[in-house]
Parts: structure tokens; sequence; C-alpha cells
């Protein structure tokens, strides 16, 4: 086994016990026990992770970034706007009755609750979260609607709004207060915000004229949609 095989074994080790660590324990999960299960010592993870919140925010990214490689198959590339977001909503509804949905819902509880108390954690889960939805965001950039190509700062906005929402829902289904919310109900919520609310650019909010993304997001929004819409290359 080559040099770089054997860290990628010993980070998907501790990626694997951190799971089954902060599952168990929340935030009160012990580094050593994280290393003991998965054969190392605690060094391993400052080498690979740089610190307990480097692990745990490695751990949302692995957490997150299946959930939204099935989000961009779910969602076709030449849909417009209102089709993508109604096929993103019916993809969140679906995920509801998967068999792991529970499981998935503790465990982003248990990341909730250790992002509040943890103040190093929590800079960096909220770091791996905005990362990932960059993607969601790029998903929308330069669809089209009523005429026009969905903006950047636009498809931010109503990223933000969708989330939030199909979380609340998937939270409700789970937990049996929302029976009657299937995919038609996920579906017509989420294209109710579709709206002039969501998509209209406001002025910038910061002093220096910067979007709530940032320039720097906005760009790289522009430049995934892009390449979404070319396809692969060869």
């Amino acid at each position: 086994m080559t040099r770089a095989e054997t860290k990628e074994r010993n980070r998907r080790a501790l990626l694997d016990a951190a799971f089954h660590a902060v599952s168990r324990d929340g935030h009160r999960a012990r580094l050593d026990e994280i290393a003991e299960r998965a054969g190392l010592t605690t060094g391993a993870v400052y080498s690979l992770f740089g610190s307990k919140s480097g692990l745990l925010g490695a751990l949302v990214t692995d957490y997150l970034q299946p959930h939204y490689e099935e989000i961009e198959q779910a969602v076709p590339a030449d849909a417009d706007l209102l089709g993508a977001v109604d096929a993103f909503a019916r993809y969140y509804r679906r995920s509801c009755d998967a068999a792991d949905a529970p499981a998935d819902q503790s465990l982003q509880f248990t990341l909730l609750d250790m992002a509040l108390h943890d103040p190093e954690v929590g800079p960096r889960l909220a770091e791996s979260v905005r990362a990932e939805e960059s993607r969601l965001t790029a998903l929308f950039t330069g669809r089209p609607h009523e005429g026009a190509r969905v903006t950047p700062r636009q498809a931010q906005r109503l990223t933000t709004a969708l989330r939030a929402v199909l979380i609340g829902l998937s939270q409700g289904v789970l937990l049996g207060l929302a029976p009657g919310a299937d995919e038609r109900y996920f579906a017509d919520t989420a294209r109710a915000l579709v709206s002039g609310a969501n998509l209209i650019d406001h002025p910038e909010a910061g002093p220096e004229g910067d979007t709530e993304a940032g320039p720097e997001a906005a760009a790289a929004a522009e430049r995934e949609a892009a390449r979404r819409r070319r396809g692969p290359t060869c």
C-alpha cells in the first residue's frame, strides 16, 4: 500500500469512527475514543485534520457530498427554474422515505447541537455547509425564468429559502407532524417560493457593496453553472 493509500485509509477510518461517536455522544464525543475506534492515535487526527473541529468539519462535508450529488442527478440539466425547483423538492420528499432517513435526521440534530456548544466546531461546520450550498446555488444559476436567466445572487437567495422550508417539512414528515405532505405538497410549496420577493436583486447590504454570498461565491456559482450547462468534456 502506498503512502497516499495509507493516508486515505486512515482518513476514512477516522471519519467513520467520528460518525459513530458523534451520533452517540454529540458534542461530548471524545477525540481519544474516536482515534481508538479507528485503530489510530490522536496524533493521526491532528496530522490529517489539524484539530477536532477540522475532523468534524470534514465529517459534515463527507456526509453532505453524496446528498448533493444525488440532488444534481435528480434535477434535469435542461429544466427551467420552476422545473428544477419542482424536481429538487420532490427529491427531498422521497428522501424522507429512505431507510436511513431517521438516522440522517438524528445526525443533523446532533451536528447542530455541537455547533451551538463548541465555539470552534460551529464555524467549521458552517464553512462546510456553505461550501456544499454553493453547489445548489450553481444548480439554479443560469436557468430560464420568465424571459430572463437566474443570476447567482438570485439563486443564492432562493437556495436559502428552499433549504429552510424543505428541511422543516422533512422534519415534520419524520416526526409524524405532516402526514399529508406528499411529493405534490413539497413541490407546490417549493414552487411558491419562486416569487418576485426571492428573485429580486436587492442592493448590496455590505459596507463595500459585497453581496451576501460575496463576489467570489457568486463568480464561482456562475462558473459552475456554465460548466454544468456545457456538460462533460472529452
